[in-house]
């Protein structure tokens, strides 16, 4: 298939840039549905007249149904860009590209999803998807599973699916509660997760963030030790990347500190742990859940996200750890490889 390609890329590359437009097409329907023609026009900067050509035929093939209020992908349009998935990677050069940015961060594996979260931020899905796909393939009987919340989690748990019963897994919070926004906090997210792996799961009711004194009470009430003896266990880590302004922001640190950790030169959070670029801890806060030695030691971290502004806090983190899979869109990919 692979030697059919390359001719036809030699003999006729129209061929291939109309398969590329199409699969393009039905991937950004299967993200948004349902979309309108005029917004997907808008999205992949193609224009109207080629849109709706282009998704007529796709309506033809039975690939996408057409309603009034928009277009939404069918079951064969769903199986047939899973089956295309690794084939147009190639095409489109994002096996390559995968293969740099790893050599280049001295990772375990990336994963890329072609096109750019800036400009599309529906593609945060397909991000998310790819790790799930990603977490499946390697989850194993009586795992301990710990996920941070953020809303790439969010996305992360939504996209999960499987029929096997995890009944032996356990999924658990990487981290206390933070914010007021209980939809992506951990323990939604883990209890999500948990529900489409039909795994067990524990939770973590207690703040990220305490003082010394309630952090020695709290940790050693039984059902609370007992989820922190589960996470020091923890043998898979998903998780998103934080930029170190925005997270003490969020976490209603003082402004004086805020800007002190700033200065110091932070740029990406994990954990409770503020990094500068050689991941270099240079502010650390009491907080609740897994410990950078666990990260360091688990047997797989997976790091998602997407938008190239966060690529600089990746880049830091993998100088702390490189037993890592990160699985990010193809815009921040390029965005690492050039910072």
């Amino acid at each position: 298939m692979k030697s059919l390609l390359k001719i036809q890329q030699k003999l006729i590359p129209q061929v291939m840039e109309l398969m590329e437009r199409r699969y393009c097409i039905l991937r950004q329907i299967s993200l948004s549905e349902p979309i309108g023609r005029r917004t997907l026009s808008n999205v992949l900067g193609i224009s109207e007249r080629v849109v709706r050509s282009e998704t007529e035929f796709l309506k033809e093939q039975n690939l996408i149904d057409v309603a009034v209020s928009g277009m939404t992908i069918t079951q064969e349009g769903i199986k047939l860009l899973d089956e295309l998935k690794d084939m147009m990677n190639d095409i489109m050069g994002l096996s390559t590209l995968q293969e740099k940015v790893r050599e280049k961060l001295g990772i375990k594996k990336v994963l890329l999803v072609p096109g750019s979260y800036d400009s599309n931020p529906s593609l945060i899905k397909d991000v998310a998807k790819c790790g799930a796909e990603y977490f499946l393939s390697i989850l194993k009987d009586e795992d301990v599973v710990s996920i941070t919340g953020g809303s790439t989690m969010f996305e992360f748990s939504n996209t999960i699916k499987t029929d096997k019963k995890y009944e032996n897994v356990t999924v658990v919070p990487a981290r206390g509660s933070m914010g007021k926004d209980v939809e992506i906090q951990s323990n939604n997210v883990v209890a999500t997760t948990s529900k489409k792996l039909n795994s067990h799961y524990k939770l973590l009711h207690i703040p990220d963030e305490l003082g010394e004194e309630s952090m020695k009470t709290l940790t050693q009430e039984p059902q609370i030790k007992n989820t922190l003896d589960m996470i020091a266990k923890t043998d898979i880590l998903v998780f998103g990347i934080g930029i170190a302004g925005e997270m003490a922001i969020r976490r209603k640190l003082p402004i004086e500190k805020v800007e002190e950790i700033v200065e110091k030169g932070a740029i990406g959070e994990a954990f409770g742990h503020y990094f500068n670029e050689k991941g270099e801890i240079v502010c650390k806060l009491n907080t609740v859940g897994i410990h950078l030695e666990t990260f360091k030691n688990v047997r797989e971290s997976i790091a998602i996200f997407a938008g190239t502004r966060k690529a600089d806090a990746l880049i830091a983190m993998t100088n702390i750890n490189k037993n890592m899979v990160l699985i990010t869109d193809e815009e921040s990919a390029n965005r690492i490889l050039e910072l």
